[in-house]
């Protein structure tokens, strides 16, 4: 299919996520809704919920309230191994965005992630990653604001987006200082 076909699909998509901006409300707690937030070892109820909160305004519109993304359009973060592998290396998507190819549970998705590291801070895309690494069937290690720091003083003032090929690079991978 060419791209033209998928144009109005990503209009849609777009204004979905315009839309939902304008209706979120205060997160919900569980003492407000009664429902009891699973925590572990890695996450607290209030990360979760800001985690969550952030992935709905910024992630939703691509990766779908499932997690499955859109079948040849965007990737699925359900069951990825780039969402529940290497720390550093989702880190450093979320900072600078994504370009190029990437195979995710062997199909190849082919766009561009934008990079949110101008626009959240440590703690967000820690709270993020830490939602979308133990949600949609994940269960992955979260990630502090102290490793989202880590990595943006590495990666420095670079502007451009990652390729998954600048990724596997070992240099690319795991939280500097850490392991």
């Amino acid at each position: 299919m060419k791209i033209r076909t998928y144009l109005p699909l990503f209009a849609v998509l777009l204004l979905l996520s315009f839309v939902s901006v304008a209706f979120v409300n205060e997160p919900e707690t569980p003492e407000s809704t009664g429902k009891i937030i699973k925590e572990n070892v890695h996450e607290v109820a209030g990360v979760v919920a800001d985690g969550e909160e952030i992935y709905m305004t910024r992630c939703l519109s691509c990766h779908m309230a499932n997690g499955e993304g859109v079948p040849g359009v965007f990737p699925p973060l359900t069951g990825s191994e780039y969402v529940t592998g290497d720390k550093g290396q989702v880190i450093r998507m979320i900072l600078n965005g994504l370009t190029g190819e990437i195979t995710v549970k062997d199909v190849t998705y082919s766009g561009m992630m934008p990079p949110w590291g101008g626009f959240l801070d440590d703690q967000q895309i820690a709270d993020v990653l830490t939602y979308v690494r133990s949600s949609f069937g994940n269960e992955a290690e979260g990630v502090s604001a102290e490793e989202v720091a880590a990595v943006r003083a590495k990666v420095g003032d670079r502007k451009e987006a990652w390729t998954i090929e600048e990724l596997n690079q070992e240099e690319n991978q795991g939280i500097p200082g850490g392991d």
